[in-house]
């Protein structure tokens, strides 16, 4: 007892130093984010706010008004919500009918949603670009196939280790009251799936938010410009970079994913946990 109390402490610091490593350089932006331009570019970039390097909200004002923010947020904005949708109510529905068939061809099926997985973005992406040009998938209200085509290995792979776990009596029992199949799915194993659909949504929404090559590879970048992309244009003449409006604006990106993060961590946890458990 006593051994494993001493490991449990160890073990607690370790990880307490590892979070802290984390959270340092997000602490940095932070702060930075208030400094004059001048300061931030000197070696006092590491220096905590003071009377002489603090700028105010003048760095948060030139990141809203000066690069388009408001427009590339609502890009984002967009992207994020059709994406995540698209790929929760397609995936959801595969796999239901794919453990629930369970025949060669629905295990075939499975199998490469698990393998996509495994597969770089860097062999598609040549061949991506041209192809979404050609389909009409080159602007923020319909990129989200591509991201359902990205995003479907794994989100079909933690609900098929979800739909395992529901007794098929309780479908059954939906069928003979004389339910179809759509309203089965509906209105009997979409509620039961809920810590699933929120754990799978809480992962594609930060992976589609923060996501910078594909945007940039399918969108027309002089019409279209996602918060990833706008960040680049922080830059000036001879390779200059407006670090504290840049920082500002990645802050303003980070906070509400972060705050979404935390209030749906215990659900993302047990999603996790309940889709991984059978495979």
């Amino acid at each position: 007892m006593q051994k494993e109390k001493s490991t449990n402490r160890v073990l607690t610091i370790v990880f307490t130093i590892l979070s802290l490593a984390w959270i340092y350089p997000m602490f940095m932006i932070l702060v930075n984010s208030f400094k004059t331009e001048s300061s931030i570019n000197t070696t006092s970039v590491f220096e905590l706010l003071g009377a002489q390097n603090f700028n105010g909200l003048a760095n948060y004002v030139n990141a809203l008004t000066r690069q388009g923010f408001a427009a590339a947020f609502m890009n984002s904005l967009i992207i994020t919500v059709t994406s995540v949708a698209l790929i929760l109510v397609c995936c959801s529905m595969c796999a239901w009918y794919v453990v629930r068939v369970n025949n060669r061809f629905c295990k075939a099926v499975y199998f490469l949603f698990v393998f996509s997985m495994v597969v770089p973005f860097q062999m598609l992406m040549f061949t991506l670009s041209g192809l979404a040009d050609k389909l009409g998938f080159n602007t923020p209200f319909n990129i989200c196939f591509i991201y359902l085509g990205f995003g479907a290995g794994l989100a079909v792979f933690m609900f098929a280790g979800f739909v395992k776990t529901i007794p098929t009596e309780i479908e059954e029992a939906a069928m003979i009251d004389g339910c179809s199949p759509l309203q089965v799915f509906f209105h009997v194993v979409l509620p039961i799936m809920k810590p699933t659909y929120i754990s799978v949504g809480i992962l594609e929404t930060m992976w589609v938010w923060n996501d910078y090559l594909l945007p940039y590879l399918v969108l027309d970048s002089t019409k279209y410009k996602t918060i990833p992309i706008l960040i680049q244009y922080f830059r000036g003449g001879f390779g200059h970079v407006e670090l504290g409006p840049m920082m500002a604006c990645i802050m303003m990106v980070i906070i509400p994913i972060v705050v979404v993060y935390l209030v749906c961590q215990k659900y993302i946890i047990s999603g996790v946990v309940s889709g991984a458990v059978k495979g």
